[in-house]
């Protein structure tokens, strides 16, 4: 079947023989895939943009995402065939890597696979997507991702995957009120509108954008102010059960985090009703706290050794 503008076509590629490369020895397929624009020759006028998320390729702030990005140029969705909420930076290497074919809920094809996004991410840079990629956006993340939440976040994660592979990348997130329906529609045209700017302005080395949407913004369309990071208050609990065979299991649990709002942070942006967008960097160094650290006695000295 000839797909029809903007689709995405699967072709067979060739499976690795002889020695691949140790960092390609991750990657087993049930399936050898890339992903062409169904166009052929690629107008190299328009950007492509890779999606991703990490609460499952069927998510609807996937497909709001999808949507609107669509407006700025050619979108490959890959995403993972389940919730991987909470994954943090994983690189899956003790298990095969599945891909397959699946269609989104407005007809759209899409690539999915067993695998964390940041491995959705690094499948498609790896090969299964044609290159260049010129943009990561991941999201939209039912749920805020806030302060420390990054560390956690996959929907983070697969932005992170994006800017170690050279490419400018975005993260967005959905603050969503308990009891309450989310809404994806604001936070997917801030979404567009970053990406725009994204690919108009590019952004530093090492370096994506964390956007936070509030869940009742204060105006429409919302404000959108840049943040630092703010400082995340969790209230886990452990709860300890038994099987029926008598030994026990764990849950993590407790009420959701809070966070200490103050000014010009993600969390005092969103207590205020505004749009958060904090730069990131890569680079985690305290560097004000290098000289104090080179002053330790780190090496023993001479008469204290052996």
């Amino acid at each position: 079947m000839c797909p029809s503008k903007g689709s995405v076509a699967l072709e067979p590629r060739c499976k690795l023989e002889g020695k691949a490369p140790l960092s390609m020895l991750y990657l087993l397929f049930e399936a050898n895939l890339t992903v062409t624009s169904g166009r052929g020759e690629r107008d190299n006028t328009v950007p492509r943009i890779l999606v991703t998320n990490d609460d499952g390729v069927h998510a609807p702030g996937l497909l709001a995402l999808k949507q609107a990005l669509a407006r700025l140029g050619e979108v490959v969705v890959f995403a993972p065939d389940r919730n991987w909420s909470a994954a943090g930076h994983t690189k899956t290497m003790h298990k095969p890597l599945r891909v397959e074919e699946t269609v989104l809920e407005d007809g759209s094809p899409a690539l999915t696979t067993n695998g964390a996004p940041s491995d959705c991410v690094a499948l498609a840079v790896l090969g299964l997507v044609d290159s260049p990629i010129d943009l990561v956006v991941a999201g939209i993340n039912t749920g805020a991702n806030l302060g420390y939440d990054i560390t956690y976040s996959g929907t983070v994660a697969g932005a992170m995957e994006g800017v170690i592979n050279g490419i400018p990348a975005i993260a967005v997130s959905q603050e969503v009120v308990v009891g309450e329906n989310a809404d994806f529609s604001i936070a997917a045209d801030v979404a567009r509108r970053v990406a725009e700017l994204v690919l108009q302005y590019g952004l530093p080395q090492d370096t994506f954008l964390n956007v936070n949407c509030p869940a009742r913004p204060a105006r429409i369309p919302p404000e959108v102010v840049v943040t630092r990071l703010g400082r995340r208050v969790y209230r886990d609990v452990l709860i300890r059960r038994e099987d029926p065979r008598g030994k026990p299991y764990y849950w993590f649990g407790g009420d959701p985090p809070t966070g200490i709002v103050e000014p010009g942070t993600d969390i005092g942006a969103l207590a205020r009703g505004q749009v958060s967008v904090t730069p990131i960097t890569m680079d985690m160094t305290h560097y004000r706290f290098l000289a104090d650290l080179r002053t330790w006695p780190l090496n023993p000295r001479v008469d204290e050794e052996g």
